[in-house]
């Protein structure tokens, strides 16, 4: 009897379309507390991203840790652009 192979694509595939859902909203929204929210959107993305990881790492495959630490990355900057970019426009 095979073990089944858990699937570490779905969770990288999530936190890219979070990660660019929150990006289509701060740059849609134009004002600071919008961006703020698409920035947490887009922070949410790495959540999913570490349950990829940790699915690629449990699989002792390189390439599903290596899109899921890729996607992890693209969310986290994502959300600091947007949150940034918010702060910049609450100074100003």
């Amino acid at each position: 009897m095979t073990n089944p192979v858990p699937d570490s694509k779905t969770p990288i595939f999530v936190a890219v379309a979070l990660a660019v859902v929150g990006l289509l909203l701060g740059v849609i929204l134009s004002s600071g507390g919008g961006k703020l929210v698409a920035g947490l959107i887009a922070a949410t993305g790495a959540v999913p991203a570490g349950v990829g990881m940790w699915k690629g790492i449990q699989q002792q495959t390189q390439s599903s840790l290596a899109m899921a630490l890729g996607a992890l990355l693209f969310s986290l900057a994502v959300a600091a652009a947007m949150i940034v970019w918010a702060i910049i426009q609450f100074v100003r």
